[in-house]
């Protein structure tokens, strides 16, 4: 669909950023499309800001005009945050990448939400602090709050929403707030840090963050170990968090996720269902925790329980993981992926895991299934051919299959990705429609004309 900017926006926008405003179609359709399953959807234009008050003087005049925002760090969402269905001003804050302050002392650092976690953990370097949330991709920071994002060591440091402390934010009127402050604590007034982290670029484009910076553990070490059954490596996720083992991740790749990895990292891991573990600490504490794991699996039927401890090791076994999902990619050439991914309580794990392998077993697709299983978070890889219509079918059908039974064994529709396009309608099913409609009421107030990130989260309606 074809929307047109007013000429007076696009003079404003031209003579305020020049050469970092483009209506150019090359840049329209990357920031238009992200590694979703979803068509490309352009914007009408993208500005470059690197500023709050740049971002500021956008939505200003984006408000002024009736021209939706959507707020764009490296495309790598999964649900189609960054989609523009009604077109308007992709704000790229990717250039708004600068770390402002480092308080190691307090264990905490401001920076602009351009800033990539890879790059957040660069500058730490020498202070003894790093910044532990790692959604596998090198995403922004900006964006991870968007998103609520979390990643392989969750189960150890929580997710984005436990770690922003404050966040500066641009709201759909052009005015600039300020969320949260650097105290570990405040009981003064509502949360808005916690309203705007998980927001999705629906209540305000937020520009720079404070976030939790932690110790790097003395000793930290890593493992693999090799089960018979997904069950049997399920059981022992779920026997050690019962246990209070203080695991820092605890990763499940089926035999399919392995096969690709191997293919594609050029790794020699057995192709069977697979934990991935690391364990942080004291010498003494990483050895002991590694113990009991071990003393678990064993009763459990793992096998080739594998030690990674030095740092090359380690980087090679986790970067293998983190390229888990393109590896999948590649198992299928010319695929897309239908990325789906759950949560349940730990004690249904094992019940929602199996359930959802009995679904993948009645459909022609290839499903890799993997995930963050130390929070009961697991995630499907469904690979289509988006000109198949069978294949779209039976990918909508598992998606909404997996879906359903997490809502239904009290978990939640999305662990980490969030809802963007893809998942609005589980919304209802999840929260109710009355808490759904407080969501809405919040919306309208904070952006009465809709025109921040418009289209995502809320079901229509």
């Amino acid at each position: 669909m074809s929307h047109s900017l007013p000429e007076a926006l696009i003079r404003s926008l031209q003579q305020q950023f020049q050469q970092r405003f483009s209506q150019g179609e090359s840049q329209r359709l990357q920031h238009g499309r992200d590694e979703s399953v979803h068509a490309p959807q352009p914007p009408d234009a993208v500005v470059m800001a690197e500023s709050t008050d740049e971002v500021a003087a956008v939505v200003r005049l984006c408000a002024e005009h009736g021209v939706p925002v959507i707020p764009y760090g490296v495309g790598s969402s999964v649900e189609g945050h960054v989609l523009a269905p009604q077109g308007g001003i992709s704000l790229d804050l990717s250039g708004m990448n600068a770390v402002l302050a480092i308080h190691a002392e307090d264990g905490d650092a401001v920076v602009q939400a351009g800033v990539t976690r890879k790059q957040l953990n660069d500058a730490l370097k020498g202070t003894g602090l790093f910044f532990p949330i790692d959604p596998g991709a090198d995403a922004t920071l900006g964006g991870m709050a968007a998103t609520r994002a979390s990643g392989t060591n969750a189960v150890r440091y929580g997710t984005m929403k436990d770690n922003v402390l404050a966040t500066t934010a641009v709201l759909a009127d052009g005015r600039v707030t300020k969320t949260g402050g650097r105290a570990r604590k405040s009981s003064a007034g509502y949360d808005l840090t916690r309203l705007l982290v998980g927001s999705e670029g629906t209540l305000g484009v937020m520009t720079e963050l404070t976030v939790k910076l932690y110790p790097i553990p003395e000793a930290i070490s890593a493992a693999v170990c090799t089960f018979p059954s997904i069950e049997a490596a399920v059981q022992t996720v779920i026997q050690t968090i019962q246990l209070g083992v203080p695991v820092a991740r605890i990763e499940l790749l089926d035999a399919l996720s392995l096969k690709a990895i191997n293919l594609f990292s050029k790794t020699t891991l057995a192709e069977a269902p697979t934990l991935f573990f690391e364990f942080h600490g004291s010498p003494a504490g990483v050895e002991e925790q590694a113990q009991t794991v071990q003393a678990i699996a064993d009763e459990l039927g793992g096998t080739d329980f594998a030690w990674a401890t030095r740092p090359e090791d380690r980087s090679r076994l986790w970067q293998a993981r983190h390229d888990a999902y393109f590896a999948c990619l590649q198992l299928k050439p010319g695929c897309r992926s239908f990325p789906t991914d759950v949560c349940v309580p730990i004690s249904r794990l094992a019940e929602c895991i199996a359930e959802t392998q009995a679904d993948i077993a009645q459909v022609s697709i290839p499903i890799a299934l993997f995930g963050h299983v130390g929070d009961g978070n697991f995630h499907l890889v469904v690979l289509v051919d988006t000109d198949n219509a069978r294949e779209m079918e039976e990918a909508a059908w598992i998606s909404q299959r997996v879906v359903e039974r997490a809502i239904a064994m009290e978990g939640t529709c999305t662990g980490e990705h969030g809802i963007g396009l893809g998942k609005r309608k589980y919304l209802p099913l999840e929260h109710g429609e009355v808490a759904v409609d407080v969501m809405r009421v919040i919306k309208q107030a904070l952006d009465p004309r809709n025109l921040l990130n418009p289209g995502k989260i809320l079901p229509p309606g």
